[in-house]
């Protein structure tokens, strides 16, 4: 096995107004938003500590959230460094008027998490793992 280890993920999500998408994550989720409009393909770069997204404005065709295309599923997950970030993170978003589906608790799966709706419909789980035998299993146990 290779000695390269992984050390960040940059979701790409389609958006049908870039600049409507980017707003929100700035003046509703903090984040720093770094354009790239000259661009082949014109994107936005959002950071927040050591989150990177990036934002990409549909050209054709209808952007569609995943609980609304499959059913089920989270369309970005963020993990704050402590599981009272978590309550910190909800304070703070709230105050500026985020649309929260899920407020903060913990999960059948071993975390303590909210979910925020963002402004294309999108469901954004923030939370840390609470309990990670139960989240992991026996997955991470030695042999």
């Amino acid at each position: 096995m290779s000695s390269a280890r992984l050390a960040n993920v940059a979701p790409i999500l389609i958006t049908p107004d870039l600049g409507r998408t980017a707003a929100y994550y700035r003046d509703v989720l903090g984040f720093k938003v770094v354009e790239h409009g000259d661009a082949p393909e014109p994107f936005a770069a959002i950071y927040r500590d050591s989150v990177e997204i990036i934002l990409v404005e549909a050209r054709h065709g209808e952007f569609v959230p995943n609980r609304v295309r499959y059913g089920a599923g989270f369309d970005v997950y963020i993990d704050p460094d402590t599981v009272a970030g978590v309550n910190e993170l909800y304070a703070e978003v709230t105050a500026r008027g985020a649309c929260i589906h899920t407020e903060p608790g913990p999960t059948p799966y071993g975390s303590y998490e909210f979910v925020v709706e963002d402004i294309d419909g999108r469901l954004i789980g923030i939370g840390r793992i609470r309990d990670r035998k139960t989240f992991f299993g026996g997955a991470l146990d030695g042999p």
